[in-house]
């Protein structure tokens, strides 16, 4: 019980609101309007956003293969193709009189168009790896200039031009920029999809949540708010730097997660409020210093978690942490200041339009609020040892095929096997010798005698793991040389083949690129900074849950449990996406591999959203805890409180990230299926069964800190209200 609602009891006057509460109630028409108005203007500022975004960023950008790359394309721009003509001639030979003279005229015409250069063909070159294996299928290359929104633009100008029958041969395209666009546009078309199937279902669990329809609209309007906001703030980022269009997924999720979850929690807690008799002004001042505390840690730790994404050099990673910060400060902000405003004006109202009396027979009384959840956290921590150890153990079992993680890169594969620049690649794959566009490209600069390249290239044939080298191509101090390594594009051998070439040392500077090369880049970039990542997340989340709660044991089982609830996500992305399991039932194609940077993002995303769950069940467990004194009863007042709000927040997020699971491109469907699956296992493993045991095995040792930090915690830390004296807690019926 809060002082204000002891006063209220007693017949006193409540104190009027002062600080923060003062400031968001003072005006709430004037601060609803002004949110109006803003949230208008941010529709303006992210329209288009989606066109502005790039498909790429995987690449390290201080990476010797990102510069042998740029260097390759600005003198031999023939060498780094992103753009490929499939002719097929039909039942002809490519050598066709008729056939050549028509697939020379489209290499020529392509040759001619704007932001197109390095055109080259198998009925130029006449080289075997440009023709097909049955003789009715060969290339034609080309690299299409500018950055992702200028190459798409390109590829729009001229692919219809380009694509279907053209006397004898049929023509698909395919390549890196049209596989790029491919993913750009599908992702647009499925974010729409997503949203239209995500909202209406979040609308309908938020009135099984509240019964009020009217509390069901402040959460959504709250999620909507942070979304378009987020958008507005990417599209400004795309002024100054790369953003990826993948984050525009996270800004929809946890736009609508986060804000519902952080509105639950407040709209609950007003509620709550209201029903011990506060007037709606006091309710709103109590709601503030208990659950605004509780958004505002939640929020900081969430943006932790995603801020770690900036260690990295790739820009898709970083885009994630762009999108993540903003969509998460957006919405607690919205939670902190709009939803105040509008709780004031809405007053007792905010209960209105119970839709669940439709359902309920007559006046049938309802279960004391929380009775399950009570029950749940009696029989857990009577038997705390085995929940203990028996959820222990299946998150770990559940975790184990990660064990067998491999790497790779994100390709054509991604895509729905109907996309024709899948159909493009997989034909190449199939029908072309030494896969075309997979081999190594090997940068030479500085002076070097015909002798000397000659000799290099020896040395570069003699590895065992090189098929054929071919060059150089020599242009005033820098020369190239083409590698095709055995295996696939970037199989183990490849991977190996760029460190021994790396290990040679010729009189000249070489660097390497290709495929392979910028995966063992990424590896490598990835490997350097994932400890200072972990590290500043491991820091900063100790400091944040010691300051909610005062304690040195808590802070240090929060990280060690929210890491454990991560287990089944990870094992899953290696059965599924990497294995092939279901792959038939969700409609991919596994390429064998895991795209590199997709653990690390999912690892960032799913670690906040459990942390945040995490606050909100420990906040109200240090509360009841300074309230009473009685550890075992401050849990199962903490569970019983937040048991069902955390389950109904997983499941909602669970809905909105099935939703963006639904995509046909498949690291999208691994980001929304994975973090689903690891905010239900946190929320219904985790936070019901495994912190509660935990707990009742520290005992009252879980509050310990020394004295010293005691006195930082009372200087600096935060909690839900203020320690009265301890009450006895009376326990719902039937516990």
């Amino acid at each position: 019980m809060t002082e204000v609602n002891k006063a209220l009891r007693a017949g006193d006057v409540p104190p009027r609101p002062r600080g923060w509460t003062r400031f968001v109630t003072a005006r709430p028409r004037l601060s609803l309007l002004v949110a109006l108005v803003l949230t208008a203007l941010a529709v303006l500022a992210g329209s288009g956003v989606a066109d502005r975004l790039g498909s790429g960023g995987w690449e390290d950008p201080a990476a010797q293969s990102t510069y042998a790359t740029k260097a390759l394309e600005r003198e031999f721009p023939a060498s780094q193709p992103n753009l490929l003509l499939l002719v097929d001639s039909g039942r002809a030979s490519v050598d066709d009189p008729a056939v050549a003279a028509q697939a020379r005229a489209l290499a020529g015409r392509l040759a001619g168009e704007q932001g197109v250069t390095g055109v080259g063909s198998y009925w130029q070159s006449k080289s075997p790896a440009l023709r097909a294996k049955d003789g009715h299928e060969a290339l034609i290359a080309a690299r299409i200039t500018g950055d992702d929104n200028a190459m798409g633009k390109t590829l729009d100008r001229i692919a219809p031009h380009y694509r279907g029958t053209h006397g004898p041969v049929r023509v698909k395209v395919g390549g890196i920029v049209a596989v790029r666009h491919d993913m750009q546009t599908i992702i647009k078309e499925d974010l729409t999809r997503a949203e239209m199937i995500a909202l209406p279902i979040t609308l309908v669990l938020l009135v099984m949540v509240f019964g009020s329809a009217v509390a069901a609209l402040l959460p959504l309007g709250i999620g909507i708010v942070a979304i378009l906001g987020t958008n507005a703030v990417l599209r400004g980022l795309t002024a100054f730097t790369d953003v990826s269009v993948f984050a525009l997924n996270l800004t929809t999720a946890l736009g609508l997660g986060l804000a519902i979850d952080y509105a639950l929690f407040i709209v609950r807690r007003y509620r709550e409020e209201l029903s011990t008799g506060a007037d709606p002004l006091t309710a709103i001042g109590a709601t503030l210093r208990t659950a605004g505390r509780t958004v505002l840690f939640s929020a900081l730790t969430v943006a932790v978690s995603l801020a770690a994404m900036m260690v990295f050099p790739q820009y898709f990673l970083r885009s994630f942490a762009y999108a993540g910060i903003a969509v998460v400060l957006l919405a607690a902000a919205a939670a902190l200041i709009l939803l105040p405003a509008a709780l004031v004006l809405l007053g007792h109202r905010v209960n209105a339009l119970d839709l669940r009396r439709l359902f309920r027979r007559g006046r049938e009384p309802r279960p004391a609020e929380g009775t399950a959840w009570a029950r749940t956290a009696r029989l857990v921590m009577r038997r705390a040892p085995l929940f203990a150890l028996g959820t222990t153990v299946l998150l770990v079992i559940l975790g184990l095929p990660f064990l067998g993680v491999k790497f790779g890169t994100a390709d054509d594969r991604q895509l729905p096997s109907t996309a024709e620049s899948h159909v493009v690649q997989d034909q190449i794959r199939e029908g072309f010798p030494g896969s075309p566009g997979g081999g190594l490209e090997v940068l030479a600069e500085g002076r070097a005698t015909a002798a000397q390249y000659a000799a290099y290239k020896q040395q570069v044939a003699a590895l065992p793991e090189a098929v054929r080298v071919d060059g150089p191509l020599v242009k005033g101090d820098a020369a190239y040389f083409t590698v095709q390594p055995e295996g696939e594009a970037v199989g183990d051998a490849a991977q190996r083949l760029v460190g021994d070439i790396r290990a040679l040392h010729p009189p000249f500077d070489t660097k390497v690129t290709g495929t392979a090369a910028v995966l063992v880049d990424t590896k490598h970039a990835i490997a350097e900074r994932l400890p200072w990542a972990a590290v500043f997340i491991a820091v900063v989340t100790l400091l944040l849950v010691f300051l909610l709660t005062g304690s040195v044991l808590i802070p240090i089982q929060a990280v060690v449990l929210n890491a454990l609830s991560l287990t089944a996500m990870f094992g899953a992305v290696v059965w599924v996406f990497q294995d092939g399991h279901l792959s038939g039932s969700l409609g991919f194609t596994s390429p064998g591999s895991i795209e590199t940077t997709l653990p690390v993002l999912m690892f960032c995303v799913a670690f906040g959203l459990s942390m945040d769950y995490g606050v909100f069940l420990l906040s109200r467990i240090k509360e009841e805890y300074d309230r009473t004194g009685d550890h075992e009863s401050a849990v199962r007042h903490g569970l019983r409180r937040t048991g069902g709000l955390i389950t109904a927040a997983a499941v909602i997020l669970a809905v909105v990230m099935v939703a963006i699971g639904t995509s046909r491109v498949t690291n999208t469907k691994m980001l929304g299926l994975g973090i689903a699956l690891a905010v239900l296992m946190d929320a219904m493993v985790v936070r019901s069964l495994l912190v509660p045991a935990i707990m009742r095995l520290t005992g009252r040792a879980t509050w310990w800190a020394p004295a010293w930090l005691r006195r930082v915690h009372e200087r600096f830390g935060l909690s839900e209200g203020e320690p009265v004296a301890p009450v006895e807690e009376k326990e719902p019926a039937g516990v």
